[in-house]
């Protein structure tokens, strides 16, 4: 019984969860409602698991970061990781739950934990279809033995009964105008609903309060998986000539090529028979090619080539500095055609987020040349830990503020600027277009953006508190203030 109560208790509070869900992510913008849901949701883990887990020094850096994420949303007012967020937020908590609850003697660096992780949202679903079919069975088996179910029958008939009224009401209200004012009169207010919204709200509700409810209940449970993750896998070994002909030709290739174009490359000028957008668009194919192909040939070569003499091991480390010697000149020539195409046509999101990946790109290739001669370091644990931390200090950094500090310095330079573009990116952009009409108030079309951001403002209602951002409130406060 007392297990029994526990389990109705834990309910209750996963339909709490399910509607702070529904208060925090269905009403407006996102804003300091999703921090909220965060300290919420991880106090019950914490209470549910009596503070019990396993792999602490990365759940502690996950959890870190999972809180940089949310907080950006009262922060920042950033437009592209605003939507990424959302989709990166939920996987990396539920991939955090997982591996806080999972046997300590798990690697959580090998690919099979993805599998795990995958496999504990599966049991989820499982186990959401095998509760509902246990729910059915005791109802059935209970009204078969004929108890007196009279208030049970009550609940139900309620729970049937009320949508339908509220449709079959609202449906009347909309045929009859008699009708429609005596329901007023009798409730002494306007009735006004949108059906598909409240039923919506409701379904969102109840099924995060189930999906809730169900992860909490297949967390920490051992099962095959878990086992199976054990098992040594067997790794299947290359020769260590067939790699040495593969790298020799790959390397060739790419000192033949940087040889010939070297002043191509690095003579910091356009050639001719080129747009800046064609000569921009190359480096990004040489990009590509660096993570799509060098990369993989490096992290293959290095898993399966098996080390047949300490000279062929010499030989393959020299081989792989060299692939990753001439990966960083081509990175060096994506990275220098695209500081002359944002020179030239301005700085944007995608350009900005390009430079920055191209500055992760050279830390992965500095760590994993280390790791070339210092054979006994990890370098699944460093590629995963700083991925995520680099996707977290690009919320941090605030890159749309540094968009819009660079385009105004480039407008004072040259009086070029794309004033649309800043209008799109949010309250940061919506900042720096004040500053420039407090600057200078003649610049053409500029003033009427200002007037559509203002009508828009005025029109909108007041925002919720579950979007409040600081970022944004400022830039509402900027803008009526503003005297146009």
């Amino acid at each position: 019984m007392k297990t029994k109560q526990r389990e109705w208790m834990f309910l209750f509070v996963c339909i709490f969860l399910g509607i702070l869900a529904e208060l925090s992510f269905l009403h407006g913008e996102i804003g300091i409602s999703y921090i909220i849901f965060i300290a919420v949701f991880y106090s019950v883990v914490f209470i549910r698991f009596r503070f019990s887990f396993e792999h602490r020094r990365i759940g502690l850096l996950l959890m870190a970061g999972i809180w940089i994420l949310a907080g950006s949303y009262v922060l920042y007012d950033s437009t592209v990781f605003y939507l990424l967020n959302t989709l990166v937020i939920p996987a990396v908590v539920f991939f955090h739950i997982v591996l806080i609850t999972s046997p300590g003697s798990l690697n959580w660096s090998k690919l099979s934990f993805i599998k795990l992780v995958s496999g504990k949202l599966l049991d989820t679903f499982n186990f959401l279809t095998n509760y509902l079919s246990y729910v059915g069975r005791t109802l059935s088996r209970n009204g078969k033995q004929g108890k007196n179910d009279t208030p049970r029958h009550i609940l139900l008939g309620f729970i049937i009964a009320i949508p339908l009224l509220f449709i079959v009401i609202h449906l009347l209200m909309s045929a009859d105008v008699a009708f429609k004012e005596f329901v007023q009169r009798l409730f002494f207010f306007e009735l006004r609903m949108n059906i598909v919204e409240i039923g919506f709200r409701i379904g969102f509700i109840l099924i995060m309060s189930l999906f809730f409810f169900c992860v909490f209940k297949v967390l920490g449970k051992r099962t095959n998986r878990e086992i199976e993750m054990n098992q040594t896998n067997n790794i299947k070994i290359w020769p260590g000539t067939m790699a040495v002909t593969i790298l020799v030709l790959l390397n060739a290739v790419y000192v033949l090529f940087l040889v010939i174009q070297f002043q191509y490359l690095f003579s910091g000028g356009l050639h001719e028979g080129f747009t800046y957008a064609d000569y921009a668009r190359q480096g990004f194919f040489e990009l590509l090619l660096v993570t799509l192909i060098n990369w993989t040939v490096l992290l293959v070569c290095m898993k399966h080539v098996k080390r047949e003499s300490r000279s062929l091991n010499r030989t393959l480390q020299i081989l792989y500095s060299i692939l990753i010697g001439v990966s960083g000149a081509l990175l060096l020539s994506a990275w220098q055609r695209l500081m002359l195409y944002e020179e030239m046509y301005g700085y944007t999101m995608e350009r900005l987020l390009a430079q920055s990946f191209m500055m992760f790109l050279m830390v992965i290739f500095a760590y994993t040349l280390i790791r070339v001669w210092l054979e006994n370091l990890p370098i699944l644990h460093f590629y995963l830990i700083s991925s995520f931390i680099f996707y977290a200090l690009l919320n941090v950094v605030n890159l749309e503020e540094t968009i819009v500090e660079n385009n105004i310095e480039r407008y004072e330079e040259t009086g070029k600027i794309d004033l649309y573009y800043l209008n799109r990116l949010g309250g940061e952009g919506l900042k720096g277009l004040i500053y420039l009409y407090e600057q200078d108030p003649d610049i053409p079309e500029l003033k009427e953006i200002l007037a559509e951001n203002q009508e828009r403002f005025t029109r909108d209602e007041t925002p919720s508190w579950q979007s409040f951002n600081f970022t944004r409130n400022e830039a509402r406060s900027l803008l009526k203030e503003l005297e146009l």
